[in-house]
């Protein structure tokens, strides 16, 4: 089964399970359960958020998360969420879009996750309690629950998100996590009842959910009769190949005792313990869900009147978030090329405030003389950061050529060793005082600050009233101009009215006269045009009885053509009479021409056949006579005979055919 088939399949699965409490709003966007879109505060050197400025993301009965965004000046956004959840209430199932790595502040619960990258796409659990670090990896799926304890504690994490370096410059439009309802609810009815193979009822009933609060009342035992109903539909869905792993939620299965057990860092050692306080970094050295991760986790815990040591890091920056008291935190700008963009800065921080210290950054936390200051947070790398302190035995400078040094801070060598050698802690230092010294200075400063503002408004208030003072001249002087332009400018309307009637009354008289001239040119064009009409009309009378004329001779030659038309076809037609006349004649004469020759011809033929009867009688004769012996010879002679007989009759019959054919000529000529 592909790992994108596991994916729908764990989707559709959680979301089965809890079919009570499912949201049906985007986490983004709109809705912002998977922390999208939030208000980023400005990069800065040493960003603080108050934990009012928060961003809230889910409010409900049963617990609430809230977001910031901040940045380090440099390498864009981190995006951490604070989830506090009652005693008893569930964080409903998540896709994860992001790496999230957090902290557990208070209370305790149990982690269910399917890391489909890593775990063969089993449903695993750990148990969480204050104190314990862990990492899930983009693309899993995860829910919290939160234990009922008798002391009721709520249960608190701290998360940031972060799936690449490209989303810490560019953000993310999808946010660090979905619903699994908006994966699997957002196709339609008839893919998801083939999906499932189900009726259309049971569709009906995921749908039928309503909205709910990201954060509800835990599932009790009772309600795991859900599990049973659930297990035969995705048995029926994926067949007897669907691991009992990925459909059974009792809460022991898979717990590794080892393997997947996060870091407790109150149960660590620590790295740097002493009466001032203690510190403690987790890495993947430490705990190995961290691999590959771009975060660390580092947890700090100063005792009243201390100081964690000036120092900056060289790899990473610190997102931290104060769980506990309040404190002060000096920044130090790393260089003074450009104080428009990098200044000195000092802030006070308290119970839920985060704060950012870009790397480079010299920096100094320290605590109040009247309670304590605990912070924890998360570097942006794992890579071998080593901080630079600059005091204390662990300081960089100790290991520096004290004459260099002290040419570098432009104090005598006997000065630079008791600077060298006079603090014999490390790192976590005692600073009795510091806090509220920091503390007046920036209340100082930022009186100043008030005051450089008070001055800077009333030197603008008051160059606003030299500026409205010069704007009112301005506007006196101004308005005499326009008066004393409307005088000049009414003078010169006035003169150029009166030119106007001028040119107006020279007009009129122009066109007086043009309308005089052009009446004149019109009454002499009119007689002219009439004498012209008068001549055309003559000309016109003269044409006519010309044509009059014309036509009457036409009329004469045309009776006179059509009387000699008449004549000649008259006697066309007396020529042709006698013509046909003669022709009927000769037709007549060549017919009895005909008749006779005919005649001729059949006296001929039988006068011919009387020859012919009378030359075979003979001939018959003949042969009686002459006897057998001399048949031959007289068979020849008389075959010689017939021939020429033949050949007479047939030059008779031309000669009659040519005679008869002359005749004919004749008669048509």
């Amino acid at each position: 089964m592909s790992k994108t088939c596991n994916v729908c399949l764990v989707a559709l699965l959680v979301f089965l399970l809890f079919p009570n409490f499912y949201l049906t709003a985007a986490l983004h966007g709109g809705g912002q359960g998977g922390g999208g879109l939030f208000p980023v505060p400005a990069g800065k050197h040493g960003t603080v958020v108050k934990k009012e400025q928060r961003w809230s993301v889910v409010t409900a009965e049963d617990g609430e998360i809230s977001s910031v965004k901040v940045s380090d000046g440099k390498n864009g956004f981190y995006h951490l969420q604070f989830i506090t959840m009652e005693p008893n209430s569930l964080f409903l199932p998540v896709h994860l879009h992001s790496d999230m790595v957090f902290y557990v502040d208070s209370g305790n619960g149990t982690l269910s996750w399917v890391d489909l990258e890593k775990d063969e796409d089993k449903l695993k659990q750990v148990d969480l309690k204050a104190g314990d670090v862990y990492r899930l990896r983009t693309g899993s799926f995860f829910y919290l629950q939160s234990n009922l304890e008798s002391d009721r504690r709520k249960l608190r994490i701290n998360a940031i998100f972060s799936d690449s370096k490209e989303q810490i410059l560019e953000g993310s439009s999808f946010g660090a996590y979905s619903s699994v309802s908006d994966l699997l609810l957002g196709f339609d009815d008839k893919v998801l009842q083939a999906a499932l193979n189900v009726d259309e009822g049971v569709i009906q009933e995921l749908k039928s959910g309503g909205k709910q609060p990201m954060i509800v009342h835990g599932v009790s035992k009772a309600e795991n009769v859900y599990e049973v109903h659930y297990k035969m539909i995705m048995r029926a869905f994926l067949g007897s190949s669907m691991p009992n792993d990925l459909i059974d939620v009792s809460k022991n299965k898979h717990k590794n005792k080892n393997k997947d057990k996060p870091y407790n860092i109150q149960e660590a050692k620590h790295d740097v313990d002493n009466c001032n306080g203690w510190s403690l970094v987790v890495t993947s050295k430490q705990l190995k869900a961290l691999k590959d991760s771009d975060f660390g986790v580092f947890y700090v815990n100063l005792t009243i009147g201390s100081m964690m040591g000036p120092h900056w890091n060289p790899l990473t920056a610190e997102i931290a978030v104060v769980l506990r008291g309040r404190g002060m935190v000096r920044v130090v700008c790393p260089s003074s090329l450009d104080e428009t963009e990098c200044k000195n800065s000092r802030f006070r921080v308290e119970e839920g405030d985060v704060f950012v210290v870009p790397r480079y950054h010299p920096m100094a936390q320290i605590s109040f003389n009247n309670e304590s200051f605990v912070f924890m947070g998360f570097t942006t790398t794992q890579k071998n950061n080593h901080p630079q302190y600059l005091v204390g035995t662990a300081s960089v400078f100790q290991a520096l050529d004290k004459r260099v040094l002290a040419t570098s801070l432009g104090v005598s060598n006997t000065t630079m060793d008791e600077i060298l050698t006079a603090q014999r802690e490390a790192i976590i230092l005692e600073c009795t005082s510091c806090a509220e010294e920091e503390e007046m200075l920036m209340e100082e400063e930022m009186e100043r600050q008030e005051e450089e503002r008070r001055r800077e408004e009333e030197e603008a208030a008051k160059e606003w009233e030299e500026q409205e003072a010069k704007r009112r001249q301005e506007e006196e002087a101004r308005r005499q101009r326009e008066e004393e332009e409307a005088a000049a400018k009414q003078r010169e309307e006035e003169a150029a009215k009166q030119r106007e009637q001028e040119a107006e009354a020279a007009r009129q008289r122009q066109q007086e006269e043009a309308a005089a001239r052009q009446r004149e040119q019109e009454e002499a064009a009119e007689a002219s045009a009439k004498q012209r009409e008068e001549e055309a009309a003559r000309q016109r009378e003269q044409e006519a009885a010309a044509r009059k004329r014309e036509e009457e001779a036409a009329r004469e030659r045309q009776q006179e053509e059509a009387e000699a038309a008449a004549a000649e076809d008259a006697a066309r037609q007396r020529q042709q009479e006698q013509e046909e006349a003669a022709r009927q004649q000769k037709d007549e004469a060549a017919r009895q021409r005909e008749q006779e020759a005919a005649a001729a011809a059949r006296q001929q033929r039988e006068a011919e056949a009387a020859r012919q009867q009378e030359e075979d009688r003979r001939r018959r004769q003949h042969e009686k006579e002459a006897g057998r012996g001399g048949g031959e010879g007289e068979a020849a002679s008389m075959e010689e005979g017939e021939m020429a007989r033949r050949q007479r009759e047939d030059e008779e019959a031309a000669r009659r055919r040519e005679a008869g054919g002359r005749g004919g000529g004749t008669s048509e000529v």
